[in-house]
């Protein structure tokens, strides 16, 4: 699994709360950063599971990453995780490519079972309620 997120401590905590999880995280810090990490595991035969992407990110956002992946696997799993949940900007995450937009407003254990169900091939965004 790939995360495209800025902030450190958003990161780590992804790494902490999806440690019980039998998966392999690799951070990414910008978008630039996210698509090396895409191409090389991608190269390996490893293209991660899912990619879990921010919408805000130095350089290049979450918007053009997403439609980079895409054209470099349209087969790519990948899911916004914003703050920025519910603005045109998340809406053009859709469109560049992304399943859903997953609001960090959920919090981190309710991420950990929407990344459970993403995995299992059910839609785990729908189980989850932050309206």
């Amino acid at each position: 699994m790939l995360v495209v997120d800025d902030e450190e401590a958003i990161q780590e905590l992804i790494q902490i709360y999806l440690s019980e999880m039998d998966v392999k995280i690799y951070p990414a810090l910008t978008g630039e950063e996210g698509l090396e990490k895409y191409a090389e595991l991608m190269n390996e035969g490893n293209a991660p599971d899912l990619v879990i992407m921010n919408l805000k990110l130095p350089g290049m956002d979450g918007v053009e990453t997403t439609r980079e992946i895409m054209k470099m696997d349209p087969s790519a799993l990948i899911y916004g995780f914003t703050a920025s949940f519910d603005t045109e900007w998340a809406d053009e995450l859709k469109k560049a490519g992304t399943r859903d937009v997953i609001p960090k407003i959920v919090g981190f254990g309710a991420l950990r079972e929407i990344v459970k169900k993403i995995l299992e091939g059910e839609d785990g965004i729908s189980s989850v309620s932050w309206k």
